[in-house]
C-alpha cells in the first residue's frame, strides 16, 4: 500500500460519513485502533480503516449501543478464536434490529391507517383515534 491510498480526516469524513469529532471520539476510546500517522503526526485512514467505520456505522445506524460495539471491535482483534462470540453478539443485535423493523411497520400501519381516514371525505365512518 502506497503514502496514495492514505485518507487524510478530511477524506475519511466525506468517505465515511462520520463527523471529525466522531471519527476522534471512536478513536479515543479505541474503536478505531491504531490509526497511520504522517510525519506531522496527522492522522491517515487506511482502506482497511474505511471498511471498519462501515462496519462501524452500520451497527451505529441499527441502535447497537457504544459498549457492545467495543466489545466486538475488542473481539475483532482478539482474532479468529473469538469468531462464535462474535456471530452470538452480532445475532443478537440482528433479534434486536428485527424487533424493531416489527415495531416500526406496525406503527407505520397506523401512521398509513391516519393518512386514509385524512384522504376520506367527511362524514364517513371515523375510525379509532
Amino acid at each position: 500500500m502506497t503514502t496514495t491510498d492514505r485518507l487524510t480526516p478530511a477524506e475519511a469524513v466525506r468517505q465515511s460519513g462520520f463527523s471529525l469529532d466522531t471519527l476522534r471520539y471512536y478513536e479515543r476510546i479505541g474503536l478505531l485502533g491504531t490509526l497511520e500517522r504522517s510525519p506531522g503526526g496527522r492522522r491517515r485512514f487506511t482502506p482497511d480503516d474505511l471498511e471498519w467505520l462501515g462496519v462501524l456505522r452500520c451497527l451505529r445506524d441499527t441502535g447497537m449501543p457504544i459498549a457492545e460495539m467495543l466489545r466486538y471491535a475488542g473481539l475483532v482483534r482478539a482474532g479468529e478464536s473469538t469468531l462464535a462470540e462474535r456471530v452470538e453478539l452480532l445475532e443478537a443485535h440482528d433479534a434486536r434490529v428485527g424487533r424493531q423493523i416489527a415495531g416500526l411497520r406496525e406503527q407505520q400501519g397506523r401512521i398509513r391507517a391516519k393518512i386514509g381516514y385524512y384522504r376520506t371525505p367527511k362524514g364517513g365512518p371515523l375510525p379509532a383515534p
